[in-house]
């Protein structure tokens, strides 16, 4: 059953991928792209040219927005710049990278799908 479920995930992430390329005019081409594209969401100041250390706050910015989907994180506030800050509220468990993708996978789905009304 567990690769039934694998599959209908790999299944929605392409739908996704293929969604985002319609919207966008190029297709993510990782799980990186689509977080940092998260990120720039939950920012919320507009596509811009990001520097290299912003682009990982971006990143962080989404894994801990995803994150909060399975309650791990809770949003503490916004800066003076308007980037949000996270509170860690219970420890990560220990997965290996495999079953890290694939639950940030399932929370982005579900990210694009409750917060930005994209069903896939």
């Amino acid at each position: 059953m567990v690769y039934q479920k694998d599959l209908e995930v790999e299944k929605k992430w392409n739908a996704l991928l293929n969604s985002l390329e319609k919207g966008m005019g190029k297709r993510p081409k990782d799980l990186n792209a689509v977080l940092f594209l998260i990120g720039v969401q939950e920012l919320g100041l507009g596509a811009r040219t990001f520097e290299k250390e912003e682009k990982q706050d971006l990143m962080h910015i989404a894994i801990c927005k995803l994150l909060s989907f399975s309650g791990f994180y809770e949003l503490e506030g916004i800066d003076a710049q308007g980037w949000p800050h996270w509170n860690l509220l219970k420890p990560l468990p220990h997965f290996d990278l495999l079953e890290q993708e694939k639950l940030l996978k399932m929370h982005a789905l579900e990210y694009f799908n409750e917060e930005l009304g994209l069903s896939l």
